[in-house]
């Protein structure tokens, strides 16, 4: 399944330059997300946008492909990039700031993924395990009864992309999608624990 990771974000609340570039373990953040899924069997394409020219010379160095989108948000980017594509078929989408990303997470949401019936699905983590770890918590939602965050990690559609599809929302309580790197503490709180995180 081909996999897009959106790296097109300037990163502003983390002031550190084109976030996909922090580096966690001495890697880049979108390298590690990249590598989970080629681990996980899929192939990957970065989408970027003209704020973020060196995460586009950090791709080319690395032979990953690229497609430069208009950047005008992270939904129409997608949008832009499925259309541009002409993907009919389902399709992970992934943030670029999740640095502690297992292989074995990814193929566990592809797994439920393909017992659904429906179009879509959509990664959700528990808020409580984000509060027990410090980490931030945006845009939190009740999930089968369950206040959880959105993990950033979803599959789609492609024939669909340009209407809502209905997606089954799996809450998984795996710490490696819960550790988005927003803010400079999710980063300390990231480089502390991605060790232990991508060895378990």
């Amino acid at each position: 399944m081909l996999a897009l990771i959106m790296g097109g974000g300037e990163g502003s609340r983390l002031g550190l330059g084109e976030k996909p570039l922090v580096t966690v373990q001495g890697k880049p953040m979108i390298g590690s997300v990249i590598e989970a899924f080629n681990q996980a069997g899929h192939e990957v394409l970065v989408v970027l946008t003209p704020r973020t020219p060196y995460t586009a010379n950090w791709c080319r160095t690395q032979g990953v492909p690229t497609l430069t989108t208009k950047g005008k948000g992270y939904v129409e980017d997608l949008v832009e990039a499925v259309r541009e594509l002409e993907e009919k078929n389902p399709l992970f989408t992934s943030v670029s700031d999740l640095p502690c990303l297992r292989p074995a997470t990814l193929r566990q949401i592809h797994a439920l993924y393909q017992a659904s019936i429906k179009p879509a699905c959509s990664t959700w983590v528990p808020v409580e395990i984000l509060q027990e770890t410090g980490l931030s918590c945006h845009y939190p939602d009740s999930v089968d009864g369950v206040l959880a965050c959105p993990a950033g990690v979803n599959i789609v559609m492609g024939s669909q992309i340009q209407k809502e599809q209905e997606e089954d929302r799996f809450v998984l309580s795996e710490l490696d999608l819960a550790l988005h790197v927003n803010t400079r503490s999710d980063l300390a709180i990231a480089r502390a624990l991605c060790p232990q995180i991508r060895s378990s």
